[in-house]
């Protein structure tokens, strides 16, 4: 039974650790924001230029804690991290979710979305499985031979960080946020009919002899004028649907909505994003520049939005030489459509059919003939190189379960 549970929670902390790192790693910048905020809700702020490393080490060391669990390499360090990784974030957890500095905890990345007090319960299990597991790590053997853990631990570590560097480099292999490729904006933005509805009540505060009292529509006191009005707030009950996105603004320099007229333009439409132009790659505006003329001797829309100020906006325009149009939006906004500062996205009809991140701006001949198919085909692509990666997972997999049994061969040799 003992042996069992091991089992049971060397595989249960494999597949979290594996998963959580892998959801998180493949969006490094996601999970820089993340620190980004957790830096500045504890004054931390001194930390925050630091954020995109932390975001690297972590996403790299979980997934490389849950890679040693699986394959039984170097279980000394494996059983070791997991355990300091629980004993260190099991507290954490309970910290946010008493205090709720930041509401989404970030520890699935935006595959999935947990409040802080539904981490700490997640985590809890977890911390009792490792400390199971590091209490009987004598009961954990080795699936290869020590000749190989070595070598067999640092290929395991180079594979942990190929996510981040992959998406920084390039945008998420897997988009989880709510602007992915195939998204319509308008339909994102809409509350389909018959869902359930927030819920408000109201609440109705009345004083008398120098007390006060609160009361319902059902109750207050309107028969007795001896109680005055004080004042009257409403109250959420029970949340009901909101819609995926609900934040798309888009303004000009005088406050008026471009939004719907963007949204609704006929035709392709180019925006490209950069959510601050302080930090921006600005070698890359050379090839927007090229690019919106381009566009604009096809007929395709073209614009830059920012959230740096205007006065900003002017002095850039200046330094750089761009001649496209720019527009406002919120920054969290535009970190949230494109994970690249710039990038450029791809509307049609309000629908997002392609995304580019700054290193991988197509030329300006791609824009010429049938776009849509050019996109859809980049996307099989896409998806072509996520299968062959689970396909590699999985023969990973089943290298181990035959494992046993060929390293029983080599051992009687060696």
């Amino acid at each position: 039974m003992v042996r069992f549970v091991t089992w049971v929670s060397r595989y249960l902390l494999a597949f979290t650790f594996i998963f959580s790192g892998f959801v998180k790693g493949i969006d490094p910048l996601g999970s820089a924001y993340k620190f980004g905020d957790y830096f500045m809700a504890f004054g931390l702020d001194f930390l925050e230029p630091f954020a995109l490393q932390f975001s690297f080490i972590l996403c790299a060391a979980e997934l490389f804690i849950g890679l040693l669990l699986l394959f039984r390499v170097k279980n000394l360090v494996a059983v070791w991290g997991a355990f300091l990784f629980m004993l260190i974030f099991a507290p954490l957890t309970l910290i946010l979710a008493i205090y709720d500095p930041v509401s989404d905890c970030g520890c699935f990345g935006d595959a999935i979305i947990l409040t802080n007090w539904g981490t700490f319960f997640k985590n809890l299990p977890l911390f009792a499985a490792s400390i199971f597991m590091f209490i009987h790590r004598k009961r954990i053997d080795p699936t290869f031979p020590k000749v190989y853990s070595h070598a067999i631990a640092g290929g395991l570590l180079i594979i942990s960080f190929i996510p981040s560097f992959y998406g920084y480099n390039n945008l998420p292999l897997i988009d989880f946020r709510p602007y992915s490729i195939g998204t319509n904006i308008q339909e994102a933005m809409s509350i389909p009919e018959g869902v359930p509805l927030d819920e408000y009540e109201t609440v109705l505060y009345y004083q008398k002899d120098g007390v006060e009292k609160k009361f319902t529509q059902d109750n207050f006191p309107w028969q007795d004028s001896t109680w005055q009005f004080v004042d009257s707030k409403s109250v959420l009950i029970r949340k009901g649907y909101t819609p995926p996105i609900t934040d798309f603004s888009l303004t000009n320099f005088d406050g008026w909505s471009q939004t719907d007229s963007i949204l609704n333009h006929e035709g392709y439409f180019m925006l490209a994003v950069s959510h601050r132009l302080d930090k921006t790659n600005e070698k890359s505006f050379a090839q927007l520049n090229e690019l919106y003329f381009k566009a604009k001797d096809l007929g395709i829309g073209f614009v830059c939005i920012t959230a740096s100020p205007p006065s900003e906006i002017d002095d850039f325009t200046s330094k750089t030489g761009v001649a496209f149009p720019f527009l406002l939006a919120d920054e969290i906004l535009l970190k949230t459509v494109v994970r690249s500062n710039p990038g450029i996205v791809l509307l049609k009809h309000g629908t997002i059919i392609g995304k580019w991140h700054y290193k991988n701006i197509p030329a300006s001949n791609y824009f010429e003939g049938d776009i849509l198919s050019k996109s859809i085909t980049n996307q099989q692509g896409n998806r072509t190189m996520l299968w062959m990666c689970i396909m590699i997972l999985v023969l990973a997999l089943a290298k181990i379960l035959i494992a046993p049994f060929s390293i029983a061969k080599i051992d009687k040799y060696l």
